[in-house]
């Protein structure tokens, strides 16, 4: 098995165990970030140059487009948390990590 369809099949695996809660953890702070915004600009915060012109909702969507770099840090530091959290309060226990494969012509240390 080559590096890639390594990457792939762990990539597969992580998109397994934490798909439906990454895309929730990131919608979520998507929203929250844009209310934020929103709420902010209603309150009286001004933004000058073009993102005055688009619209209390326009600005608050370009801030928070602006915010991207940090909304995907923080979704990946979440989303294990949060999945820890999701098993523990349904009392489920997350499926064990499958082992490693060996790749070809790599000889087993057992």
């Amino acid at each position: 098995m080559g590096w890639w369809s390594q990457q792939s099949a762990r990539y597969k695996d992580l998109l397994a165990e934490y798909g439906a809660v990454a895309l929730g953890v990131w919608l979520t702070i998507f929203v929250i970030t844009l209310l934020g915004f929103w709420a902010a600009i209603n309150a009286g915060f001004e933004f000058e140059g073009t993102a005055g012109t688009v619209g209390k909702f326009g600005a608050a969507y370009g801030a928070t487009q602006l915010t991207k770099p940090l909304r995907i840090g923080l979704t990946v530091v979440l989303t294990p948390i949060v999945a820890r959290l999701k098993h523990r309060m349904m009392g489920t226990e997350p499926e064990p990590a499958a082992p490693e494969a060996v790749p070809e012509g790599a000889e087993s240390s057992e």
